[in-house]
């Protein structure tokens, strides 16, 4: 993108005389408000555009979300009994699934589904490399390996594009990432996955109500898992979810979940312990917290998608800011996190950790968000492990190593700033405080270099 010529005198002129057209040929949008903003940046002594805190995470709300906790606390049934079952029903209804198993955490709620479609020793899951450690540790966990898929950098997500290469006999499983709230492309996933006869099992820990072509985010595939940490947009301390529509599955991964006893219809006959299981129940207090919380989540989700929507309105023409972009099929994102992409070159070779402190010091929270994960020591301390020198064959943890090459992932690690979810739930004058914060920077951009 060409450098914006405009001089910050002349920009500044313009804004202060109430211009919100362009003022060059790359139409610069004008701050909201130039007299309080402009000026000395606030990284080198300066005023900073916002001095006010934004909304806080999480919420609680005292007087309507206390009394259902504090009446299973009086109660003594702390473990998993009726209130567990009501939000299962309730989130299951929510998102348009037949079923709902809660969880202890996110991560459980992955691990139980992997094991109970069968992956396994030998196997392998292609999986995107821009995501939390932990769609990476269940797959190790479950004996298979994981063969990460590049990122299309343009949306943060999975690339379909380069699926397909990745793909050979050993392939069990897609496991798609809908990460930071925003959708992959399911439409292209679905169908690789029929093609070449394999599972689909989605992450969507960070998309809560969060729309493929009008249809819930981990309502799409095989089984969907969900996270509810206490960063969530739908939180309760820990605790996690996964949506199915396969009753046979689904009393497998309830039967999983407590020990492997028996439950369900598809286990009538059968007693004692079935199957081998582990112990990963939601208690009933983080249940009542869903509760109160899901009676929030529609609007919050609606004003976090307004805002985005608004703040992608103010700063996708400021030169060496790219917002994320949509896939055509997502009718809705959750924004767990406002993504965007930071051009160094457009701000003559200002670093990213400097533009973000810049940031930072002009009131507006951010982040550089994920590192590469397949470059952690994890990684390959994992495949060193004697357990995984006795599973696989020297071939193939050096073919799993050469699989998970990724140089678009590399580089969007590079360029992503995040903005935490709790920020959209402010007002529009909100989003235009970090526009102009952002804005500010660019115009000042010499001064830190």
């Amino acid at each position: 993108m060409k450098k914006n010529s405009v001089t910050r005198r002349q920009f500044l002129t313009t804004a202060s005389a109430g211009a919100i057209a362009a003022v060059a040929s790359k139409a610069l949008p004008a701050y909201a408000n130039a007299n309080k903003k402009a000026g000395k940046l606030a990284i080198l002594g300066g005023h900073p555009v916002r001095t006010k805190s934004f909304p806080g995470w999480p919420i609680w709300d005292k007087n309507h979300d206390e009394e259902a906790v504090l009446s299973v606390l009086r109660s003594g049934i702390w473990s998993r009994n009726k209130v567990v079952s009501e939000f299962e029903k309730k989130y299951a209804e929510l998102m348009g699934a037949k079923r709902c198993l809660a969880t202890t955490n996110g991560t459980n709620a992955l691990l139980t589904s992997l094991h109970v479609l069968g992956v396994g020793i030998g196997d392998e899951v292609l999986v995107p490399p821009y995501t939390f450690i932990a769609t990476i540790d269940v797959i190790f966990l479950s004996g298979a390996l994981p063969i990460m898929v590049d990122t299309d950098p343009e949306t943060f997500q999975i690339n379909p594009d380069k699926i397909e290469d990745k793909i050979n006999g050993n392939t069990k499983a897609i496991l798609p990432v809908h990460i930071l709230g925003l959708p992959a492309n399911m439409d292209r996933i679905n169908a690789i996955a029929k093609k070449h006869n394999l599972l689909v099992v989605e992450d969507a820990c960070q998309a809560w109500l969060a729309e493929w072509r009008g249809k819930k985010c981990g309502t799409l595939g095989d089984l969907g898992c969900f996270s509810f940490q206490n960063s969530k947009n739908l939180p309760c301390g820990e605790g996690g979810a996964i949506l199915g529509d396969d009753d046979e599955i689904m009393d497998k991964c309830y039967s999983y979940h407590n020990f492997g006893r028996p439950y369900g219809e598809t286990m009538l006959t059968l007693s004692g312990y079935v199957r081998l299981g582990t112990k990963c129940r939601m208690a009933e207090y983080q249940a009542a917290i869903l509760l109160a919380q899901m009676k929030r989540l529609q609007e919050q989700t609606q004003t976090r998608t307004e805002n985005a929507n608004y703040l992608t309105s103010r700063i996708k023409d400021i030169p060496g800011i790219i917002p994320h972009r949509l896939y055509e099929g997502a009718t809705r994102a959750a924004y767990h996190l406002y993504p965007f992409r930071y051009k160094k070159e457009d701000f003559d070779g200002l670093s990213r950790g400097r533009f973000i402190a810049a940031l930072k010091a002009e009131g507006i929270a951010c982040s550089g968000g994920y590192n590469p994960i397949n470059k952690d020591p994890f990684f390959e301390r994992t495949l060193r492990s004697r357990n995984f020198r006795k599973m696989y064959s020297k071939q193939r943890l050096d073919n799993c190593r050469e699989q998970n090459h990724c140089p678009d992932n590399d580089r969007l690690c590079k360029e992503a700033v995040w903005f935490f979810h709790s920020l959209l739930l402010g007002t529009k004058r909100d989003m235009d405080d970090i526009a102009d914060a952002i804005l500010k920077i660019y115009e000042n951009r010499g001064k830190l270099v």
